[in-house]
Parts: structure tokens; sequence; C-alpha cells
């Protein structure tokens, strides 16, 4: 990673990975988030069984395209995210996803959280492509420290949120979120 900030870039420096059109609809809450930081990435369909030397090109290809972090979703088998950590020294983010062809999920998180010792991935949630996107925005946040101060305004919306929601259910509004 380089330390020069990302704001006067809109070269992408995120990638966003995944294995089928279909996990666009998990994959999408990632892009969403670095769009609202103001993170430029990439968006594109890498499958690891499919299309492998794309994957393989793809992954060894992103740093010296100036990417910095990958985050790849992935249902099912999901090798994706353990297949392009291997073939890159940059952080890879995984996100399994409940596919359709998934045993309830549990293949897809499985497959992307247990990688032998020397290919780590990152690991979110079952469909939690917003913390993926949080997650990679962090990783930006150590060197940028205008992607920093944006985080902190949105963990601020955070707090903000939960705040306004204990003062309703004080005041006795049922409907809170």
């Amino acid at each position: 990673m380089t330390d020069s900030p990302v704001t006067p870039s809109k070269s992408p420096i995120v990638g966003i990975i995944m294995g089928s059109q279909s996990d666009l609809r998990v994959m999408e809450a990632a892009a969403e988030f670095l769009d609202q930081v103001q993170v430029p990435y990439e968006i594109n369909i890498v499958s690891a069984h499919r299309t492998p030397h794309r994957m393989i090109d793809y992954a060894e290809g992103a740093r010296k395209r100036g990417i910095r972090v990958i985050i790849a979703g992935a249902g099912g088998a999901a090798h994706l995210p353990g297949m392009v950590a291997s073939l890159t020294t940059l952080p890879v983010i995984g996100v399994p996803v409940k596919s359709s062809n998934s045993i309830d999920g549990w293949d897809s998180v499985l497959s992307i959280l247990q990688m032998p010792g020397g290919i780590p991935v990152a690991t979110v949630a079952l469909d939690g492509a917003l913390n993926a996107g949080i997650l990679a925005a962090q990783i930006l946040g150590t060197t940028d420290p205008v992607v920093a101060d944006r985080l902190e305004k949105y963990k601020s919306t955070l707090k903000d949120r939960v705040m306004r929601s204990a003062e309703e259910l004080r005041r006795g509004d049922r409907d809170v979120d």
C-alpha cells in the first residue's frame, strides 16, 4: 500500500469481485458504502471455477493497476477469495454469499473461513458485503487520513442513530429502528 491519499485519484483502489452475476445483489452493499465514503472501486465478475485464467490475471495484475484491497464474494464452494489471496499480496476480504446452490450458506462461510496457514482471508458474515466495504475503507484509512475522517463521521452516524432510538423508546415510541 502507498501512503498517498485516495481523494485526488479517481482510479479504483478497491476491487470488488464476485463469482457470478447472482452475487451482485449482495455485493452491491460494499459498493454503496465505498461510494458513501468516496473510495474509488471497480466491480467485476471473476469466477474461480468457470474462468480460472481470468481470475489469475485479475489477482496477479491488481496491485500493478493500483488496487490496494480486494473484496471477493462467492457462494457455494466459494473458492474465489482464497484462490485470489493465494495469487496476490493484497489484503483480501471474503464475503460468503448464500446462493441457490449453497447448503444454507454454511459451505460458503467455511470455504472462506478455513484457509490454510500462509493464505489469510479476512472473512465477514454471510451476505456481509456492507462490513466488507467498511473493513476495506478501514484498511485504507490506516494510511489515508481523509478516508479515516470519513469513517469517523460514518461511525458517528451509527452512534447518533442508537441514541435517537433510545430516546424514542424512553418517550414510549415503540416504533424504533
